[in-house]
């Protein structure tokens, strides 16, 4: 990726950005034509072709724009027009837009070169491609240059995993690619197989675990800086690399979706990169416990009662809501095992949360009031946005257990995404700066890169930009 801050050659590709009101007072420039048939809204394209040259006209609408806009509008292009482009030296003209509107625009251009699976051969990656901007300085292009690779590196590969085929997603196979992102990152990798699980005493994670036909993986990546007295993320992402549901097995229909159960993982992997990428001055310790979870004749019953690993004994009512049981020792495992300023988990893990907000944001529960108004102005800001549920006690009675201390589900048919969260800050050990983000409505859905369902992207700017900016 190469950002260039020079205007001084003849270009014969050449991007033009403007907004409703910046085309009004330049509209005179150009010919009639253009002027007939662009107006600068919001993802009009027009192309003016040449005979020595191709000019994109692209609008952006209104002149108020959030930054995060620069970078859907350039996304919306690129996915539209990738195979049109050439590798040639290629020039942005957008005099009115700042530093960091012109960095989301790039990163969206190359973020819409994205298709399953990603490898970088679109015309952007080619190493002799470059980009014109002349209204910054070398120093902040280059700058620019670092974060986009970053991030691009960090989301594609969570979307990768997340849309790769059921049988291409083995625990095998990810923890290959865990551990060869660990030696490339300078990451510490650990992994417990099942029965170091069973000496740990992770017993709420084998539960889901006990009916597949592959060996347990509760994985551990720790980034660490040299920076003294860094802040510690503590990510947990649920990892059910599919779910059939296990025994309370799930309708055929849709099933073939069940391979994005993994999108809290693919998140905090994706954060992950990111931030040893860019070399960021925090510690993270993220925890995946990997599994999927299966019908088979070993595979957990409901009315069975698990000891998770903190001691508490959960009663199953319902082996689909296995994404809670996954967490709740990874949660407990975390909180016992390291200090942390900051513990997230995020995980798909209720069709409730989907009910109640599509695909427009995700669901968060936080028992700390500093990081949830963060959360919330991270989200609005990257536009992976976030909304605040109560975490009250009264729902504590809704999963009370006459065998056991818990039950892993309400019966009753509502607010299923809060007694998940409730049940889950059973077992965060205390932890005073924890939030859960449920986010089964946002991970996975209607894109613009496939004709069917596929990822999103969603919590890697989310989770990085928390990160790279927390104070």
């Amino acid at each position: 990726m190469n950002l260039i801050n020079k205007r001084n050659k003849n270009y014969t590709q050449i991007f033009e950005l403007f907004t409703e009101d910046t085309w009004t007072k330049n509209s005179k420039n150009y010919n009639k034509n253009i002027s007939l048939l662009f107006t600068g809204k919001k993802n009009e394209v027009f192309i003016d072709v040449k005979e020595d040259s191709v000019t994109y006209f692209i609008g952006l609408g209104k002149s108020d724009l959030q930054n995060f806009e620069f970078q859907q509008v350039a996304m919306k292009f690129s996915q539209s027009y990738k195979k049109n482009f050439q590798v040639v030296p290629t020039l942005i003209l957008a005099d009115f837009i700042t530093e960091k509107q012109f960095e989301e625009f790039i990163k969206g251009l190359f973020l819409g070169t994205y298709n399953y699976p990603f490898e970088k051969n679109h015309a952007f990656w080619n190493e002799k491609f470059e980009f014109h901007f002349g209204n910054l300085s070398q120093k902040k292009l280059d700058n620019i240059t670092a974060r986009t690779e970053a991030i691009c590196d960090g989301q594609t590969a969570c979307q990768d995993w997340l849309n790769k085929p059921a049988n291409l997603k083995k625990p095998e196979a990810i923890n290959a690619y865990l551990k060869n992102l660990a030696k490339k990152n300078q990451l510490q990798y650990t992994s417990f197989n099942r029965k170091k699980c069973e000496e740990l005493g992770l017993g709420a994670f084998l539960s889901v675990n006990q009916g597949s036909a592959y060996d347990a993986s509760f994985t551990i990546l720790e980034y660490k800086t040299t920076v003294k007295k860094a802040k510690t993320f503590g990510l947990v992402g649920k990892c059910v690399l599919f779910d059939t549901g296990g025994i309370s097995i799930k309708a055929s229909d849709n099933m073939h979706y069940m391979k994005s159960d993994m999108g809290g993982a693919t998140a905090v992997i994706g954060a992950l990169i990111y931030a040893s990428k860019m070399q960021l001055p925090v510690n993270i310790v993220a925890i995946l416990p990997i599994t999927d979870n299966a019908v088979s004749e070993n595979a957990y019953l409901p009315s069975d009662v698990i000891s998770a690993y903190n001691g508490k004994t959960i009663e199953v009512l319902n082996t689909d809501a296995e994404g809670r049981m996954t967490l709740a020792d990874g949660l407990s495992y975390l909180s016992k095992n390291y200090k942390t300023d900051v513990m997230i988990d995020l995980a798909t893990l209720t069709g409730s949360s989907v009910r109640m907000f599509g695909d427009t944001c995700g669901a968060m529960f936080s028992n700390n009031e500093e990081l949830k108004n963060l959360l919330i102005k991270t989200g609005d800001k990257t536009n992976q946005r976030l909304w605040n549920l109560p975490l009250w006690d009264i729902w504590m009675d809704d999963f009370k257990s006459d065998v056991a201390d818990f039950k892993n589900i309400s019966m009753k048919p509502l607010g299923d995404c809060i007694i998940a969260a409730k049940f889950l800050e059973q077992f965060i050990e205390g932890h005073s700066n924890w939030a859960h983000l449920d986010i089964a409505g946002v991970a996975f859905g209607n894109v613009g890169y496939a004709k069917d369902k596929a990822a999103t992207g969603y919590g890697v700017q989310l989770l990085a930009d928390l990160i790279e900016n927390y104070h």
